[in-house]
């Protein structure tokens, strides 16, 4: 599994900087960053503080888009609830959450938005799931950095865990294409023209365990055999 920190926008060095030492010393391996500020000047260097090659390799995209493009299964973060998803997940639940669909993700998108306005719902759409850190207080709210130190801590055992060798699924037996095959099930029988019945199952669909992904995906080869071909 691959696990891929991303940061839209970012306008403060010093953020950049934190976030990859945040990374670093929680044992991961992948910054992304869209449309970031100069994150290789002294100030993020500095932040950084001896991890500077988490800096120096971090991936740039134009667009989040693009970033998303090939990752299996994407998380998104926000401080407060938008209307962009129904349910909001406490950030502590996100290992069991990914520990439970197994084989059927080879990899994982954390997607942290601007330090002033954060994700929009444009942005917040393109992610399976939404997850919060829970403060007592709501303001004043963590910042950039230290949202991706909170995340990466929580995270850390995911890396800890053994991979079961036994058996590989292929990519078109994976999360992502069950996704793509309800998608079209979902227009088949008209439920994309009611929006939001469409985004409660496609959001329900996400909190599916590994076996639940297999059974379901067994629905669809017989839906497409019946139906489709």
């Amino acid at each position: 599994m691959e696990y891929y920190f991303i940061l839209v926008e970012p306008s403060v060095p010093g953020n950049i900087g934190a976030a990859a030492r945040a990374i670093k010393i929680m044992g991961f391996r992948h910054l992304w960053l869209i449309k970031p500020c100069n994150h290789l000047n002294q100030e993020a260097i500095k932040m950084a503080h001896g991890s500077g090659d988490i800096l120096k390799d971090a991936r740039i995209f134009n667009s989040l888009k693009q970033a998303l493009n090939d990752i299996d299964f994407i998380v998104g973060t926000s401080a407060k609830k938008r209307t962009a998803h129904e349910e909001y997940v406490n950030c502590s639940e996100l290992p069991q959450i990914i520990a439970n669909k197994g084989r059927t993700i080879k990899s994982t998108g954390f997607v942290f938005g601007r330090e002033e306005s954060g994700l929009t719902n444009d942005e917040l759409k393109e992610c399976d799931i939404v997850t919060h850190i829970p403060m007592i207080s709501d303001y004043p709210s963590v910042n950039l950095a230290q949202a991706v130190m909170i995340y990466t801590y929580i995270l850390s055992g995911l890396i800890l865990r053994k991979e079961d060798k036994k058996k590989d699924f292929r990519n078109e037996e994976g999360f992502k294409e069950l996704k793509r095959r309800i998608k079209i099930i979902l227009v088949d029988v008209g439920i994309d023209k009611n929006p939001t019945l469409h985004d409660r199952i496609m959001e329900r669909l996400i909190l599916l365990n590994e076996d639940d992904i297999h059974l379901l995906y067994s629905f669809t080869n017989k839906y497409q055999e019946k139906y489709r071909d």
